[in-house]
């Protein structure tokens, strides 16, 4: 089965035969076994979003495979034993069977631990790709064991990640949300799926009749800090101009997903099953608890895929392609 193209975003993503990929200088050959679709991919792929995309073929489409983060096996490597780093610019994602991606951007993972004994799927692994994307923004703020950290919004894709992985990483969460009862959903999993989770996670309603982007939920985070304490702007917002940043000292780091050596250290964190196990292992987390509550979809059903996507939202829920 071939990759999902977007040719234009008048047609939206099609489904296309073309041959499989070599892998070339650096490169590898990937089998994908899940393919994360993320809330707003429908809103990209239509021109709804004003998303940068790569610039148009020479025949003015703008044909590349969509998707961005899988779970997959190595099929095939370059000719040079994939020792050197790719050198062109890469345009497809990974809403395909097969693709070709460079060797930097892979990283192993333990089967037989993930996989046996912690009871994880390829789709509930693809998970990570939420979760990840947290961990560099808490990894650059120096997030340590036993600190109390701010999460703000908290039940969205990302932000819910964002409490799961500080819950993960030792640290107690203080998590904002307009919504009481994604709120009172977000107490209920961290309390099923960690050990004194109770204790771990409180919650703060936000109030008051503004639209998310006017709020200033951020800026009462912000003066909630102690001196010294430290900021991740991981969200495009302007609402963080504040004198409350040089009265307490603060420091403010923007981030945009995360490092190679982040994610490095996030496939140790769950190797070492701290994170809540999958539907069949044995982990360290409260039994009889899953990791995520994934919907499934074939490549060709995209439009059904993008579109749960973007209602199947929140903390610890998650919608891939599985080729």
């Amino acid at each position: 089965m071939g990759p999902l193209i977007l040719t234009s975003t008048e047609i939206g993503l099609e489904l296309k035969t073309v041959p499989t990929p070599a892998p070339g200088r650096g490169t590898v050959l990937v089998r994908v076994e899940a393919a994360s679709v993320i809330s707003y991919h429908r809103d990209i792929f239509s021109g709804a979003r004003n998303y940068p995309l790569p610039s148009p073929t020479p025949d003015g489409g703008l044909g590349f495979a969509g998707g961005f983060s899988a779970v997959g096996r190595v099929a095939a490597v370059g000719p040079d034993g994939s020792r050197h780093l790719a050198n062109r610019v890469w345009r497809d994602g990974a809403f395909a069977e097969y693709v070709a991606l460079p060797l930097e951007n892979c990283h192993p993972l333990d089967e037989p631990r993930l996989c046996g004994q912690l009871g994880y799927s390829a789709a509930d692994l693809a998970y990570t790709s939420y979760l990840s994307v947290a961990f560099g923004g808490l990894r650059d703020i120096r997030l340590e064991p036993g600190e109390t950290l701010v999460v703000c919004p908290a039940t969205g894709g990302f932000g819910g990640a964002g409490v799961l992985t500080a819950v993960a990483m030792g640290a107690r969460v203080l998590a904002m949300c307009r919504s009481e009862a994604e709120l009172a959903r977000l107490r209920a999993r961290v309390a099923a799926t960690f050990a004194a989770g109770n204790n771990r996670v409180e919650t703060v309603r936000v109030t008051g009749d503004a639209a998310a982007g006017n709020s200033t939920h951020l800026r009462s985070a912000m003066r909630a800090l102690r001196r010294g304490g430290r900021v991740s702007l991981m969200g495009m917002t302007a609402d963080f101009g504040d004198c409350a940043v040089a009265a307490k000292n603060l420091t403010l780091k923007g981030k945009v997903m995360y490092e190679r050596e982040d994610l490095v250290q996030f496939v140790k964190m769950l190797e070492a099953g701290l994170f809540p196990r999958g539907q069949g292992g044995n982990s360290e987390m409260v039994e009889g608890n899953s990791f995520v509550d994934t919907m499934v979809f074939r490549l060709d059903q995209a439009k059904e895929a993008l579109d749960a996507a973007a209602e199947h939202t929140g903390l610890g829920r998650h919608v891939v392609f599985k080729p």
